[in-house]
């Protein structure tokens, strides 16, 4: 009884240790074995970082470090699983970055099973995952398998929303390739599909068992998608670090610093409000506005780059309700055209836009709601603002 009691004390602790070994059914020397196999994996890593987000009775552990892919598979095998791994990307991720995933999976036992998804945010559907579903019961996948997501938001999205409802959920890994995955997408359990009147209308929360951040391969991002990322990485900043959003803004920020500080905000917002009841509506921030342009633009827009225009927006719309002073917005579209994204649209009607923000699922009963900065570093939730400021916000961020 009293081990018991322990085991339950510390039980959050220990599902928060980043490297672990399932060690039910097995002998002394497997047990070994194992130990053995992830320290060959890990040893060689320097410098990386772990981060727990308890969510229910599963929790994310998040990892941030260089060299990361060749450790998945040890870290799969020591946490008991076995069989088939389905490794999902695009064609785009797969041909970069499939076959240190594929040989370090392979040689811990694994059957790996490739599919590849084509790529662009228009894939993200039900059909889509529909298609998915078929190659998985074809290619053998059972719950004793894993899933694992190779890409940036969009892959992370639709696998995870897969993984989430095929035989009724089976465990997953999320391997983020993109700076925005890195730092948002990846994090906190969210997973979704689109609908044509809107992003990310169908969905779970889902949590993999794994997310896992290789700086390594931000080397061959191309610059535009990394510049859509900063825009997330800003976000981070005025929710919840003042010292970051100074970084960007002096330009002294390193990688791995600002990787490891963006995933820190999300992390402890998430950790606070897992299933998004309260705070972590903060993480809205630029999205409300965002979307709608994303989603008007056809996804010409990326993500970021929909998101950047978003945070400036909104900050116009805190600054026309008295919750900011003047001056705020303009703080922030500085450090956005610093770090090369757009601070104005061009050729997308007013009322395109409002029409896509009304489909957004952070209505209530509604009423869209807005999570706007007061200051760096500070952001109220659950604003509403009249159509008409609303308007006059998002055109003031319109290219003349």
């Amino acid at each position: 009884m009293r081990m018991r009691d322990l085991l339950k004390q510390r039980e959050e602790v220990y599902r928060s240790f980043a490297w672990q070994v399932d060690t039910t059914k097995m002998t002394v020397t497997e047990v070994m074995g194992q130990v053995t196999a992830v320290y060959r994996a890990v040893s060689q890593l320097n410098d990386s970082n772990s981060f727990y987000v308890p969510m229910g009775d599963h929790g994310n552990t998040v990892l941030v470090g260089a060299g990361l892919l060749g450790t998945i598979g040890p870290a799969l095998r020591a946490r008991g699983r076995r069989g088939v791994v389905a490794l999902i990307g695009d064609v785009n991720t797969l041909a970069h970055y499939g076959d240190p995933v594929h040989q370090s999976l392979a040689a811990a036992g694994f059957e790996v099973l490739p599919i590849r998804v084509p790529a662009g945010e228009e894939n993200k559907t039900l059909e889509m995952a529909g298609v998915l579903y078929e190659q998985l019961v074809q290619g053998g996948l059972e719950r004793s398998g894993v899933i694992i997501a190779l890409g940036g938001g969009v892959i992370g999205d639709l696998s995870g929303f897969v993984a989430a409802t095929y035989l009724r959920g089976v465990p997953w890994v999320n391997c983020a390739t993109t700076l925005l995955a890195m730092v948002d997408a990846s994090i906190g359990g969210k997973t979704g599909v689109d609908l044509p009147s809107g992003k990310n209308l169908v969905g779970a929360f889902h949590p993999p068992l794994l997310t896992v951040s290789d700086l390594t391969v931000l080397h061959t991002l191309p610059p535009r998608e990394f510049r859509s990322g900063l825009a997330e990485v800003i976000k981070a900043g005025i929710i919840g670090d003042a010292d970051l959003f100074a970084l960007l803004e002096t330009g002294a920020a390193d990688l791995h610093d600002i990787v490891r500080r963006s995933v820190k905000v999300k992390a402890d917002i998430v950790r606070e409000d897992p299933y998004e009841r309260g705070r972590r509506a903060a993480l809205n921030l630029g999205h409300t506005i965002g979307h709608g342009l994303e989603a008007a633009s056809q996804f010409r827009l990326r993500h970021g780059e929909a998101i950047g225009l978003g945070l400036i927006a909104e900050a116009k719309l805190a600054e026309g309700l008295g919750l900011a002073q003047a001056g705020l917005s303009e703080h922030i579209e500085a450090v956005i055209a610093k770090v090369g994204l757009p601070t104005r649209y061009a050729r997308l009607e007013t009322e395109t836009i409002l029409q896509m923000m009304r489909a957004d699922k952070k209505k209530q009963l509604g009423r869209l709601k807005f999570a706007l900065p007061r200051a760096i570093g500070d952001v109220v939730i659950g604003v509403e603002a009249k159509d008409e400021l609303v308007r006059e916000v998002i055109e003031a961020v319109r290219e003349e």
